[in-house]
This record gives structure tokens, C-alpha cells and sequence, in this order.
């Protein structure tokens, strides 16, 4: 009678691995920021925009960013299937904390979804 066979130990493995690989509430958070969040525009209130781009990214007060709106192409085939379009600029006015500013717009209508770019220096 064979203990170990190769089932057993694969689910061992992947049992000790679980508590490792499963991202915690700060982890998530984290991750959320670093590849959905950032540099999105999350609100427009009274025509002044809050950015998920803070303290941890390098932003500064005073910085002015491009503010890029992306549109679906219809029926697209192949490539992105997305256009990106320069639609105006913003001046960080605040920090928040280390994930969100607030900012004044400075060109064009920015509205909740649009990306903002932080290029640092």
C-alpha cells in the first residue's frame, strides 16, 4: 500500500500553498491600485476631479497632467479595438494620501473614468 502517491501529494501542496497565494483585504487593496485604479479620474464633484494618483506614485502638488478619454471602436477587428484621445489637462491641487489628489481642471471636460497619466521625472 502506497501512503503517498502522486495525488496526495499534490493536493498536499496546493493545501499549504492556499494560505500563501490568497491576496488579504491590505494586499487587494494594493493591487487594486497599482493595476485597475491608478490613474483613473473615481469622481467629479462641483467640476473638480479626484484622481487615484497620490503620495506613493510621486505626485506633487501643482503638477499638470494629460487627461486621455479611452472610446470603443465599433466592430474593430484585430488590434486594441481602442482609441485614446487627448481631451485635456489638470493641475494636482491636493495630496490626499498616498492613492488619491484632487485636482482643478485646466483644459478641456473631464469627467469620472478618464485616465490621467502621472509622468515622473
Amino acid at each position: 500500500m502506497r501512503i503517498l502517491t502522486t495525488r496526495t501529494i499534490a493536493a498536499a501542496l496546493i493545501m499549504l500553498a492556499l494560505p500563501v497565494g490568497l491576496p488579504t483585504t491590505a494586499t487587494a487593496a494594493g493591487i487594486g491600485h497599482t493595476f485597475i485604479m491608478r490613474g483613473s479620474v473615481v469622481d467629479v464633484t462641483d467640476g473638480k476631479p479626484t484622481i487615484c494618483v497620490g503620495k506613493a506614485d510621486g505626485a506633487k502638488v501643482g503638477q499638470i497632467l494629460d487627461v486621455i478619454r479611452m472610446t470603443t471602436l465599433p466592430g474593430a477587428r484585430g488590434g486594441s479595438g481602442f482609441r485614446r484621445e487627448n481631451i485635456g489637462k489638470i493641475r494636482i491641487t491636493a495630496i490626499v494620501d498616498d492613492h488619491f489628489a484632487t485636482a482643478a481642471v485646466v483644459k478641456g471636460e473631464v469627467a469620472k473614468h478618464d485616465i490621467v497619466e502621472l509622468r515622473k521625472s
